[in-house]
């Protein structure tokens, strides 16, 4: 860990964990489709570790940890938990403390925002809008923009074009492995908030350059444009 400031022109948020709070949801959505197909519910703590790379990932995790499920049950179980989802999504979420404060500081001193999330489009930005945040971001890229999802790159790489930055001069912001290997990648600075969700691995086990215990330490990383 340093306390390196960088000259960043852009910055690139994570969504869940990172900017919101949305494992109450999820998890409402997660036990929804359970329920609907016969399987255990699951706690708020498993889902919780369950969560980061992506719905099919997270419904594979609920069928799967400590269980059996074919790929076909998988496919079926998507489907249902995306029409619970969409129901639930953004009741019981919550902006953590610091958010819309460093965003507006963010904008107001001129830097590019973007949020690189690998949840779905269909439920992104209806939640960025219901949460009042989309007027922040300059560019949006979700976990089915491209045929890829953090932690590969190529997300970064593409969010970086949309926003006209070059990779070094961005910074990653984010609250999991997922992202800190993607801005690795990407040849990118990345700090991570100590408060999201990390698929159960302790965050300060994570290779990056700092952890942020509230979004506004952000803006002491970074250099005057």
């Amino acid at each position: 860990m340093n306390g390196t400031r960088y000259p960043a022109e852009a910055v690139l948020f994570d969504l869940d964990g990172t900017l919101l709070d949305t494992i109450a949801d999820l998890a409402e959505g997660a036990n929804r489709m359970l329920a609907e197909i016969g399987r255990p519910l699951r706690t708020l703590e498993e889902i919780h570790s369950f969560v980061g790379k992506g719905i099919p990932n997270l419904v594979r995790r609920c069928l799967t940890e400590n269980a059996h499920a074919s790929e076909d049950e998988i496919d079926v179980a998507v489907g249902v938990f995306r029409r619970h989802y969409a129901v639930v999504n953004g009741h019981s979420t919550r902006i953590y403390p610091g958010v819309p404060e460093t965003l507006a500081a963010l904008r107001a001193q001129g830097r590019r925002l973007a949020v690189v999330t690998n949840k779905a489009g269909d439920f992104t930005l209806p939640l960025l809008e219901r949460m009042g945040l989309t007027g922040h971001f300059d560019a949006v890229v979700a976990g089915d923009t491209l045929a890829v999802k953090k932690p590969d790159p190529a997300v970064l790489f593409h969010t970086c074009s949309l926003l006209g930055v070059e990779p070094a001069r961005a910074l990653m912001i984010g609250d999991s492995a997922n992202d800190a290997l993607a801005a690795r990648g990407a040849g990118m600075p990345v700090l991570l908030v100590s408060y999201g969700y990390s698929e159960g691995m302790p965050v300060d086990t994570i290779d990056c350059d700092g952890l942020l215990s509230n979004a506004l330490e952000a803006l002491d990383r970074l250099q005057p444009l």
